[in-house]
């Protein structure tokens, strides 16, 4: 936490929009945290089924990654699954401290308890992504799919981000960075891309075109302007500078990082429209603030 944290293992993300609500249930174990959490319980035929699918799925196969260079907390699923039958059982598909919904109100826990349960938890309070807790893998991208998709309630899911790992360096930017990309106790200290925890290229640029706007405020000694949320500069930001987002891994950009809208659209591709409509609207207000302070920064592309 003094130093670099060196990231290995990411879990894929699935679209909410794309979940069977009618197979899961909300809650959190042993309800201590609230309903932060959705779980998808198995019978004992489902997990097994899933289980022999999982061991004899292809994986890729990196020499850096091999099991006694990762860390024992942060095991790729099919890892640990190849350590017996019940090792996911009693590890991140634990079903004890979640009982099942009943309609009995004399119904003991006991007998509520699932097989096993794969728990599902929103990438941000507010966002309509949500992360498989403890399924960082290294399966092929398509093994992931045709895996995953044997989870209860997750039959048609859509991914909006595979399970990776990779070597990488970063802060923990939700304990070190303020939503203006400075370091809290170093503000005159500014950090972006790869080492600040974003993905990709254009998430690199973004940030650092970010980061770049910043200093020169800092420079000429005006306020710091920042993207509202439902931009996608915004919510990339907002999603590694937020202190309750730990722990924290790499984000790329994807719609599910936005907010929800204001009025429920209940086609999908009319609801991803009206979000990106939103943002170009906000971001183009944004560049209009910046305009108006002396920046000089060409018109914004029009989508279409």
């Amino acid at each position: 936490e003094d130093n670099l944290y060196f990231f290995d293992a990411i879990s894929p993300s699935v679209a909410n929009d794309s979940i069977d609500f009618s197979k899961a249930f909300f809650g959190s174990r042993y309800d201590t945290d609230g309903a932060d959490y959705l779980n998808c319980p198995f019978t004992q035929s489902e997990y097994e089924n899933f289980y022999n699918a999982l061991i004899n799925a292809e994986r890729i196969e990196i020499k850096d990654f091999e099991p006694d260079k990762l860390f024992e907390g942060c095991l790729p699923v099919e890892i640990v699954a190849i350590r017996g039958i019940d090792a996911l059982r009693f590890g991140a598909m634990k079903p004890v401290g979640l009982p099942l919904p009943s309609s009995d109100p004399a119904a003991k826990e006991k007998d509520r308890i699932a097989y096993a349960v794969v728990q599902l938890r929103r990438e941000q309070a507010d966002t309509e992504s949500w992360n498989l807790v403890g399924f960082q893998t290294r399966l092929t991208y398509s093994e992931q799919k045709r895996v995953f998709q044997m989870i209860p309630g997750l039959e048609n899911a859509e991914f909006t981000r595979f399970g990776s790992m990779h070597k990488n360096a970063y802060i923990k930017s939700p304990w070190l960075l303020e939503p203006t990309l400075q370091v809290g106790e170093f503000p005159t200290i500014l950090v972006a891309g790869c080492l600040a925890g974003v993905e990709g290229y254009v998430e690199d640029i973004a940030t650092g075109h970010l980061a770049g706007l910043a200093l020169t405020a800092l420079v000429k000694g005006m306020e710091i302007n920042v993207p509202s949320q439902d931009t996608m500069h915004g919510s990339l930001v907002r999603a590694i500078t937020n202190p309750k987002n730990i722990p924290f891994q790499p984000i790329a950009a994807t719609l599910g990082l936005l907010p929800p809208l204001e009025k429920r659209v209940r086609r999908k591709k009319e609801r991803r429209l009206s979000s990106v409509n939103r943002s170009v609207e906000s971001i183009n207000g944004f560049v209009e603030t910046l305009r108006s302070k002396g920046y000089n920064i060409p018109d914004a592309v029009e989508f279409s």
